[in-house]
């Protein structure tokens, strides 16, 4: 593309921000040696100072008039940097040398008054013979709490006789004159300033530099330095993802590493130093104490020690955030700081360890030289500082000693490497992988202790219920809780929490989470202990130590309390605890990364050899690019990033454009649009009439720029449960029992309002609902301490849980205690500890409440009799029996319409049901209890009217509910299923076969079409409508929107980094070829008439058309050509748009008005079936003349068609119709040989709102949203 002259601008990601050179000034410096002279004097310290800086752009206009065309020829180019002169005696006057001044442009969150105590922590000292040179860093935090990393290389030069600097006029010195001063040096530092924390790169660079500073003359040092410094400000950051830059320094290969995704951190440095220096359990205090926000000083004799290891300290804690000071370096001028009264970590030097302990209370001092945790005046103010949980502690302390942290170990079988690069290379490489490991192993942790907040979160109304989650802590780690959860850390993790936030956190609890976490994803009732957990938490000390006995069982006594090993008490060194269960480190490979070698910069830096840079970067990566499979979107996207990014920089700002838009096909997580939108500000009136004559561009513009308010502000507020201090109406008291974390149905929390206002207003009192709420927490309670002998527990399930205990009563099987599981009753009786099974409630034939007389007592009798039993069951219940009367039909009512509808949902309803009667009688304890209770009725009612038609229940196999656990249904508005394969990038669950699921809002919800659970819970793809699902490659699932937009999932991480946004209004359609290979082509289809062929590969539009003067609904593929229903008509095409037949729908409807649904062709019989708007009819036509009048079927009781599908031989149609006089979703099979309608289901209460099939032996229905259900049926 043809563009204006070009205008250069910075480099917006740039390495370098500022680089300085410090030390003595020639005053200072003179009076040292005044002082070395005298004897008995040595070592002599002087006074730091700002001696250069340097920042970038180091190109100005006048360099460019006076380059040559050269860019090799010796060509003198002012210095973009400074001296400081020595008649100035205001330091913060920073002004360019004298005969040409110029002002230098400071960055402003760089304190260029404190940096020289900061470069030079423990003073300048002129030195009687010279020390090698040191490295140490620097973290430099502004007002607004951005942070500035920087890199300070100290190195040691002689105190000649004729010192003097270079003033901008040659000084040459001879070598008798460098010698008349011997035993007298000098140290400079030079410090590099970057946004961003390359620690090891920046030392390798400074490394190099130090080679020439110690080799040149007094009077060629700015230059080096300034030729350092602008090679380092032309050098982008990499974007994040597995592309890492190398820069030739000379003699080093300079790697600057990507971030692994954009929410992590670089990592450019040794995370194991910490492990070297302190030992596992030292590591928890030290976290213990950035969790819980103490004021923290590291204390090092190595002033680099202090930086990186605080530094990886807070990569630990990732994707947690210290929010608090963070200053890793004090020096001497700054100890005040210590006494800051809120959190803070900072750093000093280990000879002000006795001073800052005396003077300060309350501080944790972490000494790292001999690995030391201890605590300022621990006499008179100790700080008490927690322990982690137990078995979290124990679990990362196994890992940390499974780390090979030595890499001479890791490396002794290699040879030896004879190439400075290479060795260096290898090291890169295990470091990589030793940090990856770590990352597994402190991610591990911190999900460990955090794992279980996630039950406790209520997403809609954005509340956490501490005081719960508190209480299913024990009690040794109630402590360690109760602190961190008052932190500002923990709040910004909550907000993350609550906004489903796809972090490395999230991702990891997501990967590790058990299947029975994974299945009661699923559940909508309550949470208790299953049999399993029983099982396994009955064999552990720690358990049966501290809980509380409710099943009365006899021989309690000989339960003996183990001695529980004693915890480490805050800041003191224990031994491992043993953890033989515990797991070793992860040996997780690392992902993929590639390197992309920076090309040469050419000195002198005039604007020609710039330019020429430049263009050698654009080739290079284009030539990269051209080199790439199409299977490497990943490593493309990079490279479009970093060429649009120096397309920018050298002012063609439409081609940068044109590659920042290609990310939306590679990687959309990069996308720079706060940069697109500062590049559109900057462009032309002419540039911008181009970008309306380029489609692309016309709409990247206008999504990024032209739209900024539509992007609603992230609500990200936090609330912690309160109970009501008033009384609540309706809408209060729903929002209130969402919040409590009780149950989301708005449905259900109805008929608990009106159980719970019997004899009241239509008002809810506090104190009412407080009893209730206490009610509900103490059952829970006591059923996660339920106990039941092993011998019970073998003749129950492993996934069954018991809900429901009554009193001990006598019964027609002995005297007990009747259990109530989602599955069965059971009498767990007294004495010789048994188990009695009273029945399943798939048994039982009849409930009764009567009473039975004993003496002149008539006592309260439940009976329950059996299908497969003659005996009846009957169990004096006395005062509960009333209760237990409403519970026992409420489950048996459940499990029957459970069984006809093939729905598990009901059986969990119907437990939710039953616990909260419970609740309610015990809230209320009056006479009407148990009828306010009966307000809680549902399936005992409903089972009547609930029935279900002998066709349906043959026909039907299984029920979902992707809307489990949210406050409403949803409607299914597209379905998709993915036949499973094996691919060896995949875990054995990601190759099973899976459910698709459209729901409102752009949510999709994933299911394990093996076992029908849960996969992944809900993820969005965009906020609108989601219209078509295809398969498109066996790792790619395409999303059509109503936005316009293909969102493109991948299957294995089920995230969407890719979206294809060529069409102008809503993507009604999508269409492959049908056939056992791997679709190479897709089609799509929008509203507005336009068809897009897309090669798979490449994600590049192959073909376009558009169909004249219509609205597009959907397509089909069929011999080579596309069949358009339009609506008004079904036009045939070809795939380049060339019209080749129509069928409009006035010729064959002359009596009506109407328009085409849907259609489906049956190539077998060469006939096309549609279904029309207001016609409870399908009909259709022979594909040989489309011209006669169609043949039409009946489909009886049908009030709307909204789908059709072609499964075999036969057409599935959904709709909606009536059913016993009610209108309720409908799905007709119809045989296409013989025209007739071979089955008439009733799917749902709702309309079928999508169909589709599963490799046409089921088919899946999905409903509206006053359902919002799947359901599953087989095919004949």
């Amino acid at each position: 593309m043809e563009e204006p002259a070009p205008r250069h601008l910075s480099l917006p990601s740039r390495l370098l921000e500022l680089c300085a050179l410090l030390g003595a000034s020639r005053d200072s410096l003179r009076g040292a040696e005044q002082v070395a002279q005298k004897k008995g004097v040595r070592n002599p310290s002087v006074d730091p100072e700002v001696l250069s800086v340097f920042v970038p752009p180091f190109v100005s206009k006048d360099e460019s008039r006076a380059a040559t065309a050269d860019c090799t020829a010796p060509c003198k180019s002012r210095r973009r940097s400074f001296r400081k002169k020595k008649e100035k005696p205001r330091p913060e006057h920073w002004k360019g040398v004298a005969g040409d001044p110029e002002d230098v442009s400071i960055p402003n969150d760089v304190d260029l008054l404190a940096l020289p105590q900061l470069c030079f922590p423990g003073g300048v000292c002129v030195a009687s013979e010279p020390e090698e040179d040191r490295v140490h860093f620097l973290v430099l935090t502004d007002v607004c709490g951005n942070r500035t990393y920087s890199v300070v290389a100290q190195y040691y030069r002689p105190l000649h006789d004729e010192y003097c600097f270079y003033n901008g006029k040659a000084h040459w010195e001879s070598s008798l004159q460098t010698v008349s001063m011997a035993g007298c040096f000098v140290p400079f530092a030079v410090c590099v300033i970057s946004r961003y924390p390359y620690y090891n790169a920046l030392k390798d660079c400074l490394s190099c530099l130090l080679t020439h500073l110690k080799l040149c003359k007094d009077f060629e040092v700015d230059d080096h330095i300034k030729e350092f410094a602008a090679k380092l400000s032309l050098i982008p950051s990499p974007p994040p993802g597995p592309l890492h830059l190398i820069f030739n320094m000379k003699p080093l290969q300079i790697v600057f590493p990507s971030r692994v995704d954009p929410e992590s951190p670089i990592i450019d440095l040794d995370l194991h130093l910490p492990l070297l220096c302190f030992s596992p359990e030292t590591v928890l205090q030290v976290l213990t104490c950035m969790l819980t926000e103490q004021r923290m000083v590291f204390f090092s004799s190595d002033w680099a020690l202090l930086t990186l290891v605080a530094e990886c300290f807070l990569v630990y804690l990732h994707p947690l955030q210290w929010q608090h000071t963070f200053v890793p370096i004090l020096s001497g001028q700054m100890l005040d700081f210590i006494m800051a009264p809120t959190s803070f970590l900072m750093g000093c030097h280990l000879d002000h360890f006795e001073e800052v302990s005396e003077e300060a209370d309350g501080l944790i001092l972490i000494n790292i030289d001999n690995g030391s945790v201890t605590c300022s005046k621990p006499l008179e103010d100790s700080v008490d500082i927690p322990d982690v949980p137990l078995l979290a502690a124990q679990t990362f302390i196994q890992r940390v000693q499974s780390l090979q942290l030595h890499q001479e170990l890791d490396l002794a079988h290699c040879s030896s490497s004879t190439d400075l690069n290479e060795g260096h290379g290898r090291r890169h490489a295990w470091q990589q992988k030793l940090n990856g490991q770590i990352q597994q192993v402190t991610l591990q942790l911190l999900v460990n202790i955090f794992r279980e907040v996630k039950n406790h979160l209520n997403y809609e109304h954005r509340v956490f219920n501490s005081e719960e989650f508190l209480k299913t802590r024990v009690p040794e780690d109630q402590q360690f809780y109760k602190q961190v959860l008052d932190t500002y850390m923990f709040h910004s993790f909550l907000k993350a929490r609550l906004s489903r936030r796809m972090d490395a956190f999230a991702q990891m609890e997501l990967s590790t989470q058990s299947e029975e976490d994974r299945i009661n994803g699923m559940l909508i009732s309550p949470r208790r202990p299953t049999i399993e957990k029983m099982a396994l938490r009955g064999s552990s000390p720690l358990h049966v130590a501290h809980r509380r006995i409710v099943v009365s069982m006899p021989n309690l006594q000989d339960i003996a309390t183990p001695e529980v090993q004693p915890r480490n008490s805050s800041l003191r060194k224990v031994d491992a605890v043993s953890c033989k269960g515990c797991s070793k480190a992860q040996n997780v490979a690392p992902k993929s990364s590639y390197t992309f070698k920076i090309p040469e910069i050419h000195f002198p830096l005039v604007t020609q050899c710039v330019d020429a840079y430049y263009t050698d970067f654009i080739e290079l990566l284009s030539k990269a690019m051209s080199f790439l499979g199409p299977d490497s979107s990943a490593l493309l996207a990079r490279y479009f990033y970093l060429r649009g990014l120096i397309q920018l920089v050298q002012g063609r700002l439409l081609n940068a454009l044109l590659d920042f838009q290609n990310l939306y096909k590679t990687d959309i997580r990069i996308f720079p649009a706060d940069l697109v939108k500062r590049t559109v500000a900057l462009m032309s009136a002419p540039e911008r009439a181009k970008i309306e004559q380029t489609p692309e561009l016309k709409r990247l513009i206008n999504q990024v720029v032209d739209k900024p308010g539509e992007v609603a502000k992230v609500d990200d507020h936090v609330k912690n449960f309160e109970l009501p201090k008033k009384h609540l109406q309706l809408d209060d008291f729903v929002k209130r029992v969402q919040e409590s974390g009780i149950v989301k149905d708005t449905d259900i929390i109805h008929r608990l309002f009106d159980a719970l206002a019997v004899g009241h207003q239509k008002q809810i009192d506090p104190e009412t609902f407080r009893d209730f709420y206490n009610c509900w927490k103490e059952a829970e309670a006591e059923a996660q301490d339920v106990s039941l002998p092993s011998s019970v527990m073998e003749r129950l399930d492993k996934n069954e849980c018991v809900y429901k205990l009554s009193s001990s009563v006598k019964t027609t099987h002995g005297v007990g205690k009747i259990a109530m599981t989602q599955k069965r009753l059971f009498l767990l009786t007294e004495g010789r500890p048994g188990y009695v099974e009273i029945s399943t409630f798939r048994n039982i034939e009849e409930v009764r409440n009567t009473t039975a007389v004993f003496l002149l007592l008539r006592i309260p009798t439940l009976k329950i009799k059996m299908v497969s039993k003659k005996e009846v069951f009957e169990a004096n219940l006395k005062s509960e029996c009333d209760l237990w009367h409403l519970m026992v039909k409420e489950m048996w009512a459940g499990k029957k319409l459970a069984d006809d509808h093939k729905d598990p949902q009901y059986i969990q309803q119907a437990l939710t049901t039953v616990l909260l009667m419970d609740a309610v009688v015990g809230t209320l304890q009056s006479s009407n209890a148990i009828y306010a209770a009966s307000k809680l009725s549902y399936f005992d009612k409903m089972k009547n009217e609930m029935s279900v038609p002998k066709t349906t229940s043959e026909t039907l196999k299984h029920k979902i509910n992707p809307s489990a656990g949210e406050t409403f249904p949803q409607a299914i508005d597209v379905l998709l299923y993915t036949p499973g394969h094996l691919d060896p990038a995949e875990k054995i669950t990601d190759a099973h076969p899976k459910l698709w699921c459209a729901l409102s809002e752009g949510k999709v919800v994933v299911f394990d079409a093996s076992s029908w659970t849960i996969h992944q819970h809900c993820f969005k793809v965009g906020t609108a409508k989601l219209n078509c699902m295809v398969m498109a490659e066996q790792n790619q699932v395409w999303i059509g929107s109503e936005d316009s937009v293909i969102y493109i999932i991948n299957v294995h991480s089920m995230s969407c980094h890719k979206q294809l946004t060529d069409h102008r209004a809503s993507v009604v359609d999508l269409i492959v070829q049908g056939g056992e290979k791997a679709p190479s082509e897709v089609y799509s289809c929008s509203r507005d008439g336009m068809v897009l062929a897309w090669n798979v590969s490449t994600l590049r539009v192959t073909s376009r058309f558009q169909l004249p003067g219509c609205t597009l609904m959907s397509a089909r593929l069929h011999q080579g050509c596309l069949w358009c229903c339009t609506g008004n008509s079904i036009v045939v095409v070809t795939t380049n748009g060339c019209l080749r037949q129509e069928l409009k729908i006035e010729e064959s409807f002359c009596e009506m008005s109407t328009s085409f649904l849907g259609f489906q062709l049956i190539p077998e019989q060469e006939q096309l079936w549609a279904a029309c708007a207001a016609y409870s009819k399908v009909y259709f036509w022979s594909l040989q003349d489309l011209a006669q009048a169609p043949q039409r079927i009946p489909l009886q009781d049908c009030t709307e068609v909204s789908c059709m599908i072609r499964v075999k031989r036969q057409i599935w149609v959904g709709g909606r119709g009536l059913s016993q006089g009610q209108p309720k979703g409908k799905v007709y099979v119809i045989d296409t040989e013989t025209k007739t309608v071979d089955k008439e289901l009733v799917a749902h209460a709702d309309a079928v709102t999508t169909l589709c099939s599963a490799e046409d032996r089921y088919v899946l229905s999905g409903s509206g949203r006053e359902e919002g259900k799947v359901a599953i049926w087989k095919v004949e």
